[in-house]
């Protein structure tokens, strides 16, 4: 089987084309679901990622939400500092 580079972390990812996954499907689901990824390729092109279920993808992409009840928004949020603002857009 193949390597192909994982450019999001520069490690090595597994590769292995769709006949080989179709052949060898039991093992490389075992080997997922301990959280060893790999991808299925079709003609040298990438098709999917097989990574295990609740893994988090290594998209660099970050998820909303990640900050819930650490931030806290005033209930006067859309009204501070109206007045200072207003000056700017008005003559007074």
């Amino acid at each position: 089987m193949a390597k192909a580079k994982n450019h999001n972390t520069k490690q090595q990812m597994q590769t292995v084309t769709l006949d080989d996954a179709q052949k060898k499907l039991v093992p490389l689901v075992e080997q997922a679901s301990h959280g060893d990824a790999f991808i299925i390729t079709r003609a040298g092109n990438p098709l999917v990622k097989v990574i295990p279920v609740g893994a988090v993808a290594e998209s660099g992409i970050t998820r909303l939400g990640f900050m819930a009840g650490e931030i806290h928004v005033p209930d006067d949020f859309d009204q501070m500092n109206s007045t200072e603002i207003e000056k700017h857009f008005t003559d007074g």
